[in-house]
């Protein structure tokens, strides 16, 4: 097992209804399989209690932790409950973030703004704060930061029209990661970011077929349609399975990196 013996973190480990599976919750779970004890951070409980509730039933190890991540006191009881239940972290996933409620500069709501940046990267940063000092101690972890391919090309959809506060977002968090891996390379930290691109994902597919009226296949087939790679979207265990390559010692010479994992969508520059 890569992560035996590895206490992990998913912020994001629940996920929203839809017919496949989400990122945070694939990725829990294929922590779990590789033998991590898993702290399930999520805002919705039930949704968190049945990804520990899938992980249970292949004998893996996991317990649920209701938090806001855009509260720092929850923040702080994040890395002090991991520590309280599992003695240390080696892991932090942060995969917590949105676009509803993103528009063009002009049209731009600065409250939305304001929620935006509370979530996709002052929550991250929080989070970060507070558990690098429990990994300082220890002199080893892994932060791992979910950005998006937005961050770095552009990505827009059918019926869907570029917003700034997320993108800009984004490419936030992209320069956090860097910033975090230069920090804490001395105690032996390593922090790197996934860039998901075209994923088929409840939180992908279910909001754009309500927002534009349209049924989930259509949407499915106009993202499939963009991927270079077999004109197909990756699913959220691609995104699961890098975070395992990352979070493990076969990547204990990697950090700083910025990886898509995006089916070649972000080689269409120029």
């Amino acid at each position: 097992m890569r992560l035996r013996n590895k206490v992990a973190i998913v912020v994001g480990a629940g996920q929203q209804p839809g017919e496949t599976m989400g990122n945070g919750r694939a990725t829990a779970i294929r922590f779990a399989q590789e033998g991590a004890k898993v702290l399930l951070v999520d805002l919705n409980k039930d949704a968190a209690d049945e990804t520990g509730r899938i992980i249970a039933e292949s004998d893996g190890i996991a317990s649920v932790l209701v938090a806001d991540i855009t509260s720092e006191d929850d923040c702080r009881a994040i890395a002090a409950t991991c520590v309280e239940r599992y003695g240390r972290i080696d892991i932090l996933h942060n995969n917590v973030g949105r676009s509803q409620g993103d528009a063009a500069t002009t049209e731009m709501d600065a409250g939305i703004w304001d929620q935006l940046f509370a979530m996709n990267l002052k929550g991250m940063f929080m989070t970060c704060k507070h558990v690098l000092p429990v990994m300082r101690q220890q002199r080893s972890g892994v932060i791992l930061n979910v950005s998006s391919i937005a961050s770095i090309c552009a990505r827009r959809e059918p019926g869907q029209r570029s917003g700034i506060a997320y993108k800009t977002g984004k490419g936030a968090v992209n320069t956090m990661t860097h910033h975090l891996a230069l920090e804490n390379a001395e105690f032996g930290i390593r922090a790197n970011a996934i860039l998901p691109g075209l994923i088929d994902t409840p939180m992908a597919i279910e909001r754009r077929a309500r927002e534009r009226n349209v049924d989930r296949d259509t949407v499915r087939r106009e993202r499939d349609d963009r991927v270079p790679l077999l004109r197909r979207m990756g699913t959220a265990w691609d995104v699961a399975n890098a975070a395992v390559f990352l979070a493990s010692d076969e990547a204990q010479y990697i950090t700083s990196l910025i990886m898509p994992v995006d089916g070649g969508l972000s080689s269409q520059i120029g």
